[in-house]
């Protein structure tokens, strides 16, 4: 039912607005109000804190659908789900989660800022610093690739209280964009054009103490934690975003003949398609393992690695496969599908790399093995 009820969405209201919402490098504001509206804002917050009661793999299956028609409108409601609604529902106290995840679930988008300029893939190498001042605290740095920046009201920022502890002086602290975050630059990007992306300056930005998410010293333990789940969001938007190239591709190849028959139905073209739906089933299989793992209480680090690094090879190979399957047309803008190849490429670089995604499954398999 969620699932069709996602697609519905996707296909009505998202679909129409697709290109120009990627022309005009720019999210519609009505597009983040519906998501609000279908309850896809909270899918795990709980029906007393506005949200839709849902399950982690209930997230994963919108993430999914939506990714099918615009990967952009997919990870601002990623982003939103797994990253910030999990860490004040995880880490927040009581107060904390009565407070900001109604707001989260019912109209307010929200935004995670680990990345800086220096600390991409070492994301503990963070410069941005925070200082007591009282009963508040002034943060003082900038953060860099921030995704839903430029509509968020409510940001997750890492900032480290004491640098002499390394990475653990690193703290979570909520803020609001009235407090006085400042949007430096938004990125001019290859793909999900419609999903912002911006640089953030904070200069002495005060913030409350009982804004402190999980405790002094305690942000370094959820960002790593955090990102083993965000990974999984990943997997779903990349699975989604090539299962939504090889949907419009893969009709055309049995409508256009040439030689007396459907260019699909040649050996050549119809092993690669053959292809490509194991490697999309392959794919999926992977993603919903490591959900179902994560939802279970197992350990799931090593499956989210590898859902997260095989989809994103599958999404640029069938959205790259895709165009060529369409011929002269799937390289024009008109069918869509060169848009999944550009928002494909930032799957092997958000929310760790594939090369840290390889990394973390050696790493596995040296101490199973060693």
């Amino acid at each position: 039912m969620l699932r069709e009820s996602v697609r519905r969405f996707a296909v009505d209201v998202v679909e129409p607005k697709v290109r120009e919402m990627d022309e005009n490098e720019s999210m519609d504001p009505l597009i983040i109000k519906g998501l609000f509206e279908q309850g896809l804002m909270g899918i795990e917050t709980s029906y007393e804190r506005g949200g839709a009661g849902g399950s982690f793999t209930s997230a994963i299956i919108a993430i999914e659908e939506l990714a099918k028609i615009d990967p952009s409108v997919s990870v601002l409601c990623d982003v939103h789900n797994t990253l910030v609604n999990t860490v004040i529902r995880k880490y927040g106290n009581e107060e904390q989660q009565e407070k900001w995840l109604p707001q989260l679930a019912e109209s307010k988008l929200g935004s995670f800022c680990l990345s800086e300029t220096s600390s991409g893939s070492d994301a503990f190498a963070l410069k941005t610093r925070a200082k007591k001042d009282g009963s508040h605290w002034l943060i003082n740095g900038s953060k860099m690739w921030i995704t839903n920046s430029y509509e968020a009201e409510i940001f997750l920022i890492f900032a480290n209280i004491d640098p002499s502890k390394g990475y653990k002086g690193i703290t979570c602290f909520i803020a609001t964009k009235d407090m006085g975050i400042k949007i430096a630059k938004k990125e001019q990007k290859l793909g999900i054009r419609a999903s912002s992306t911006c640089t953030l300056d904070f200069d002495d930005l005060r913030i409350p103490e009982e804004n402190i998410i999980g405790g002094e010293g305690k942000g370094y333990k959820i960002a790593i934690e955090i990102l083993n789940e965000g990974r999984i969001g990943i997997a779903a938007q990349m699975l989604g975003l090539a299962q939504g190239a090889f949907d419009k591709a893969v009709p055309y190849t049995y409508q256009r003949e040439q030689f007396g028959q459907p260019v699909g139905t040649f050996q050549g073209m119809a092993f690669q398609i053959a292809q490509a739906a194991i490697d999309l089933e392959a794919a999926r299989l992977l993603t919903y393992n490591a959900a179902r793992l994560k939802e279970e209480g197992l350990p799931f680090t090593k499956e989210a690695a590898m859902a997260k690094y095989w989809s994103s090879v599958v999404a640029q190979k069938v959205s790259g496969s895709a165009i060529e399957w369409a011929g002269g047309i799937g390289f024009t803008r008109e069918t869509g599908i060169e848009k999944f190849w550009r928002d494909s490429k930032i799957g092997a670089i958000y929310e760790g790399t594939s090369n840290i995604q390889l990394q973390t499954i050696a790493k596995f398999i040296q101490k199973e093995y060693s």
